[in-house]
């Protein structure tokens, strides 16, 4: 008879630790190099339980006594209602734990779907959705066995992990069985650069399946980890592997050849839907880059993802699939090849850059393409397909390479201009940097000070994955300085400065960073460029060689509590941004009007500045200003924010709320195309007057806009889409649009 234990868990706004019981790991064991000889100061961790233990004189680690969170997630289901709680407990159970998830009232937690949100507990590797609905009996919660898993004290930590890093060697993991027991671990000396105990290279001459453990053993524990604080990076050196690459939250899959076809995965290198009823709209933060992949169930590779999470460089040798048929609120696809078709499914928008595939399979609002070979047929709005034949100017973003000797380097793509199509489909090309150029940081021993130093010493930079906090802003002064993030690194910049300042030089590089607002508010939390009198655009040009930043996500508020005037400031000429999320979260630690404050995302002072997929998204007045010449925007979704607790909380000099998009009235040239706007007012019936604002004037072009009224309160919406053009969006009028 299999027994089981309930509980009654309590979710209260922030964060918290309650002891239903705790348990004691009894994990040890030694550490020695190849020759059998002890290892002193080797960092020793359990990934799933989240203990860590450095090695003795005599190579030992011992977590005996340690306690760990078995039972370690909940999902925000709203704006500041309840908090990410991590509870202590073991069950003697052989099978089982069920419980009841209460609000802090003693009261049934409903399952909430509004906005993609829902609750999620995880047990170890297990984890579950609290089940229930809005109005009905809710927060049951069950967590059982996955993958064989049993989940009990004696076998808690089934599919955990025991990793060892120290500089100078490859970083060595091994599966355990349970958190009893003692276990040697062996080092082997390496020339490898030291990317630290997150950085996973893989070699076709690994044996499957211990690859294939190691990939399900990082995604067990991200994938349900919105907030978490873990980050990887998966690498795969040129060859051909047999896996199913599953990509979580915080996790990077980039593959280390010259081509994507360099490295050649048969089976899967995938995002797939870890909620109920695969609604994938808070599928974020993770990205595969620089492989090919032979899909073998169906023909099909799936990338079901929403924001911040980019599919780039990549050669799908069948298929891909965008969503799996939930709700979904994507997305980027940049520089790749899918030989097959793509399906967007229920994607309610999507970009896709410098592409190519056999076929386009539909959409649903907003579906933008610029430097596509075979884009989708149709005309806006019966279709919704904007069109760009070509990319007016870019640059791919750099990416790291190892070569036939074992040798790393970064290529940093050159500028493309008038471009289609991908830019690898006549062989390698731009510029390869070795990594002895690099200084590469660590969250653990490197702060802004060290990297500031390595930065004005003339070294570029790699940013090793995991959460650096800053007490000053990291400053990069030097024309054609590289900036390369690994495995998502995150910038918290603790002081109220920002986060991260580009000079007004050429050639500067950044990719693959997520910023974080911290508890102080910062004015800007990136800065690109200088600032001038009355926010003037910058006064050089660099159209020859401007500055491009890749990949880049920002948030105020979502794991933590924090504010900034603005996200990003963009003061220089000729700025290039190839795919940004700007977001001020509308859910998670702080999410709430009056405690993760942010004036706006976007502003851009300088003149000929282009974004190519760009997602602003809930900041409190408007989302985007530019206030710059020639501007130029490929694809813009944005939904405005949630919360405004009243009209009056919510308006500026007789207006109603902010448009999401404003052009400056001073502005006599500017384009964008495919842009969405979307609302879901949530406290009242919330009006904005404008889902865009623009000034009439013959080099201002406006092309293919949507407004959408997603959900809210009766009454709530946007009174037109451009100015007073497109009519208004409401909630028994969902939809709205301008050529």
């Amino acid at each position: 008879m299999k027994t089981r234990t309930f509980l009654a868990i309590t979710a209260v706004s922030g964060l918290c630790a309650f002891p239903i019981h705790s348990q004691d790991l009894a994990v040890s064991g030694k550490v020695v190099d190849a020759s059998g000889k002890p290892l002193q100061g080797v960092v020793v961790g359990l990934l799933a339980a989240h203990a860590a233990d450095t090695t003795d004189a005599e190579g030992t680690f011992d977590f005996t006594g340690k306690s760990i969170s078995l039972l370690k997630k909940f999902r925000n289901p709203g704006p500041g209602r309840y908090g990410g709680n991590r509870f202590l407990f073991e069950t003697g159970a052989p099978a089982g734990i069920e419980g009841a998830l209460l609000d802090a009232k003693g009261r049934a937690v409903p399952q909430e779907f509004r906005g993609g949100s829902r609750h999620v507990i995880a047990l170890g590797n297990a984890w579950s959705d609290a089940m229930g609905g809005p109005g009905g009996p809710g927060g049951h919660a069950k967590v059982t066995a996955a993958s064989g898993v049993t989940v009990n004290t004696a076998a808690a930590a089934a599919g955990d992990w025991l990793q060892a890093y120290k500089p100078g060697y490859a970083p060595s993991a091994r599966q355990i069985p349970s958190y009893t027991g003692s276990h040697t671990l062996t080092l082997t000396a390496s020339a490898d650069p030291d990317f630290g105990p997150n950085v996973v290279v893989f070699d076709p001459a690994m044996p499957s399946a211990e690859m294939q453990a190691r990939i399900d053993g990082i995604h067990a524990v991200q994938k349900a980890a919105q907030f978490g604080t873990d980050r990887f990076a998966l690498l795969f050196k040129p060859g051909a592997y047999t896996l199913n690459v599953d990509v979580g939250y915080y996790t990077q899959a980039l593959g280390l050849g010259a081509l994507p076809d360099d490295v050649a995965i048969t089976g899967s290198v995938r995002s797939v839907a870890t909620t109920a009823n695969n609604n994938v709209t808070i599928m974020f933060w993770r990205s595969a880059e620089n492989m090919a992949v032979t899909p073998t169930v169906g023909g099909l590779d799936t990338w079901a993802v929403s924001q911040g999470a980019p599919f780039r460089r990549m050669h799908v040798k069948g298929s891909l699939g965008l969503s799996m048929g939930g709700w979904a609120s994507g997305g980027f696809l940049a520089d790749s090849k899918i030989d097959n078709q793509v399906q967007p499914g229920s994607q309610q928008q999507w970009y896709s850059r410098n592409s190519e595939w056999t076929a386009w399979s539909g959409g649903v609002w907003n579906m933008a393409f610029s430097g596509v070979v075979n884009p989708p047929a149709g005309t806006w709005p019966a279709k919704p397909f904007t069109v760009v034949a070509q990319t007016p100017v870019v640059r791919e973003k750099p990416f790291l390479t190892v070569d036939k000797a074992g040798k790393y380097s970064v290529n940093v793509p050159a500028l493309r201009e008038a471009s289609q199509g991908t830019s690898w489909s006549k062989g390698a090309s731009g510029e390869n940097l070795p990594v002895e150029l690099f200084h590469i940081a660590h969250p653990d021993r490197d702060d802004a000070a060290t990297i500031n130093a390595a930065l004005a010493s003339g070294k570029h930079l790699i940013l090793t994955p995991g959460i650096y906090h800053l007490a000053q802003s990291i400053q990069v002064l030097r024309a054609g300085t590289v900036v390369l993030g690994l495995g998502m690194p995150t910038l918290v910049p603790d002081n109220g400065t920002a986060a991260l300042s580009i000079a007004d030089v050429d050639g500067v590089k950044v990719a693959g960073l997520l910023i974080d607002a911290g508890p102080v508010e910062s004015p800007v939390l990136l800065r690109i460029g200088e600032p001038q009198a009355g926010g003037a655009s910058g006064p050089a040009d660099h159209a020859l060689n401007p500055t491009s930043l890749h990949d880049i996500f920002l948030r105020v508020g979502g794991p933590r509590a924090g504010s900034a005037a603005a996200a990003v400031i963009v003061d220089s000429k000729d700025v290039i941004g190839d795919h940004f999320w700007i977001w001020r979260a509308d859910h998670g630690a702080g999410a709430k009007w009056d405690l993760n404050k942010g004036r706006n995302g976007l502003i851009v002072n300088g003149d000929r500045v282009a974004f190519y997929g760009l997602f602003v998204e809930h900041f409190q007045e408007y989302q985007t200003i530019w206030n710059g010449e020639a501007g130029r925007v490929h694809f813009y979704q944005s939904e405005m924010p949630y919360d405004p607790p009243t009209q009056a909380d919510w308006q500026h000099a007789g207006v109603n709320g902010y448009a999401s998009y404003k052009v400056a009235d001073k502005v006599k040239t500017h384009e964008a195309w495919g842009l969405g706007v979307y609302c879901a007012f949530r406290a009242g019936p919330i009006q904005s007057d404008h889902g865009i604002e623009a000034p009439v004037a013959a080099g201002v072009h406006i092309r293919h806009a949507v407004s959408i009224w997603l959900n809210g309160v009766d009454g709530s919406g946007i009174g037109n889409v451009l100015n007073a053009t497109g009519g208004a969006v409401t909630k028994t009028n969902t939809k709205a649009t301008i050529d």
